[in-house]
């Protein structure tokens, strides 16, 4: 019963006593995504940052998450500099301590 609480409360990335590296992902709320090319020109980009472990592009909510790799960091600016020389711009960013695959799921739960 432990093990299954362990491994839960991992899931729900909640403390058990184990020393875990916090996440940080750059969530950004983008004007002008319209079209598939539009999100995967965006995802390409994103994806090419040395600091970039994971990203997720929802062309429907608008919405852009970039986790970084444990120990990276990556400012707003930058983030905002990109999708802005992509040719659209950013309405919101902010850092979550959320995984990308957190933020896919809620999403898809909206939906």
């Amino acid at each position: 019963m432990k093990k299954l609480l362990t491994i839960v409360l991992l899931a729900l990335g909640m403390s058990t006593g184990i020393a875990m590296a916090a996440v940080q992902t750059i969530k950004v709320e983008v004007n002008g995504m319209v079209c598939a090319f539009c999100a995967q020109g965006i995802e390409k980009k994103m994806r090419s940052l040395s600091q970039t472990s994971d990203v997720y592009v929802d062309l429907k909510n608008k919405i852009v998450a970039v986790q970084l790799k444990d120990g990276q960091t990556l400012s707003h600016d930058a983030v905002k500099a990109l999708i802005k020389d992509a040719g659209y711009d950013v309405s919101k960013i902010e850092t979550v301590g959320t995984t990308v695959q957190q933020i896919k799921a809620a999403t898809r739960d909206k939906k």
